[in-house]
Formats: structure tokens, sequence, C-alpha cells
């Protein structure tokens, strides 16, 4: 098929490579605007963006697609389908019609639950036992289109956002591969109206640990926000983001250091801390982080 792909960052690069990989036309790509990153704060194209320069393909970054001479440019590729994966723009309704079978998005959720910008970061912090993808025909409402395929699979009991991540990415590129080559025979089959939840972009307000809670919560927030913003604590006034954990056994004042092993105490519960980093410094699995810096027993971690 003649295809546009319109996807940004690291997520939809599996995808884009699975399209190719199985002989579909890429009529061009479609990401954000290289943004100013690093130390040097130069302009640094999104990861698809290179990822399509080195596969040989058109690249295009406008800003937005609300002009009338951006809509012609799109339309005017002829695609059969576009496939939409982390894109980060709205599309305007001439963009959804301009492919002649439509637009379709890779959300990563079982639709209609965790519409939205974090559907990953949501499923973990809320204690979802599952999560998937689903391949949904787009419509101009927030991930409200029909769904032509779904995929489920388990949220492991220590699996972080990065994990997860990384494992629904493959999962996306697998599905929309499978869901185009059987497109004429799907059947779309509309949301239901039960079971609507939004999952509403990450605040950095969200990653304070509040060690007062119960530890299943707290576990939900390390690993949900793990890698990105990280949830935090701190240490004699130094900030620690804790970027891995398990429930654990235990009980103390809440923020307590347990054990040697970094069981700490919550308001129900412990967490055992599995993966720790210091301002400046990078991440480090527990046995590495307490070589450079011995954390005692007794010690109390806050938030404040």
């Amino acid at each position: 098929m003649r295809l546009i792909f319109m996807g940004t960052p690291d997520f939809s690069v599996p995808v884009l490579d699975a399209l190719v990989d199985a002989g579909h036309e890429i009529a061009a790509v479609y990401c954000q605007p290289p943004r100013p990153a690093g130390r040097g704060k130069k302009d640094r194209p999104t990861p698809v963006h290179a990822r399509a320069e080195a596969l040989g393909l058109e690249v295009r970054h406008p800003v937005s697609l609300k002009s009338p001479e951006e809509q012609a440019a799109f339309a005017a590729l002829n695609a059969d389908v576009a496939v939409v994966v982390a894109y980060g723009l709205l599309l305007p309704q001439a963009i959804l019609d301009a492919p002649a079978q439509g637009c379709l998005n890779i959300h990563a959720s079982l639709l209609p639950r965790w519409r939205g910008a974090a559907p990953i970061h949501r499923a973990i912090m809320s204690g979802d036992a599952e999560t998937g993808i689903c391949i949904m025909q787009m419509e101009a409402g927030l991930d409200t289109g029909p769904v032509l395929m779904r995929q489920a699979t388990p949220i492991e009991p220590e699996e972080t956002t990065a994990l997860l991540h990384d494992r629904l990415s493959t999962m996306g590129a697998a599905l929309i591969t499978e869901a185009l080559t059987q497109l004429p025979d799907l059947t779309p089959q509309p949301q239901p109206d039960e079971g609507v939840t939004y999952a509403s972009k990450i605040d950095k307000s969200e990653a304070r640990v509040d060690w007062s809670r119960p530890a299943v919560e707290v576990d939900r927030q390390i690993r949900g926000l793990s890698p990105f913003p990280g949830a935090w604590t701190e240490m004699e006034g130094a900030r620690l983001k804790l970027l891995a954990s398990r429930v654990a056994e235990g009980q103390g004042a809440p923020g307590e250091v347990l054990t040697a092993e970094l069981h700490i105490a919550c308001g129900q519960g412990a967490v055992e801390l599995l993966r720790l980093q210091r301002a400046g410094k990078g991440a480090q699995d527990r046995e590495t982080f307490l070589r450079g810096w011995p954390i005692p027993v007794g010690t109390r971690l806050t938030s404040e």
C-alpha cells in the first residue's frame, strides 16, 4: 500500500521499520519539528525524523496542519492510508479525509480505557492488570474512533513504564502490519460508552512520593513514572529519583529505611527500591548505588 507515516518519539520507530520491512511504499514521513536539546541547545531531530532519513524517506515536519497549503500538500501524496502513532499534533478533518482509506491510529491502551496522552503511565499507576494495543480508525474526537483490531497483554508486577512502552511498541508494529494486510475484511467496532477513562498528560507535581500512602500505591507511582519524570524523594536534603521497585514486607514510620536492601516503610506495608538516581548522576541498580552512597537502616526519606 502507499502510506503516509505520522509519528515522532522512540515509540513510533519500530512501527516505521515494520511498515518498510513489510514492503509498503512510504510516500512521506510526518513528525514534530527538531527542537533544542542537550547542553548546546542545538536543534535535534526527533527519533522518527532521524530513522526516516536513515531509511532514505522524505521527511516533513510542519508546525501545524491547519493551513490550506499544508492540507493540499498532504492530499497531493495520494496515499491509501495514513498510519499515525504518537504524532503529537491534532489532525484536522481535511487531513483525516485525505487518504483513500482514512487514517489509522495505533493507541497503547484497550480503548475506551485510557484515551489521551499518557495511557501507559496511567495504566500502571492505576494498578490495571492488563493493557494492550488498539488499531483505531481516526475521527475528530480524542481517541473516540471505531476499533479495527485489538490485542491485550498482562502488566507484569514489576514492570515500569519504560519496559511496558517497549513491549507495546513492538506489539503495535506487528498489529498494524496485520491490520493493513486484512484491511478490506475488517469491520470497525464502535467503542462502548461504558468504561471511558482519560489518560491526562503527566505533570511533574505527581512525582513527589508521599510515604504515608499504602505501599501498593507508592510502588505503582514509582514504576509508572519511570523513567520520566521519575518519582522522587529526599535524603538529607538531596533529591533521589526512584526508578524501579516492588512491594515488600515491613512496617515502620513512613519513609523509614527498614533494611539494608532498602525496604522503605509506607503508610501500609513497605516497598523495596531496586533502581535509583542521584541528581547529576546516572541511574544505578540498588547494589551499585549503595556502594557509592550507603543508606543506613533507620534513615528517613522525605519529600518536602
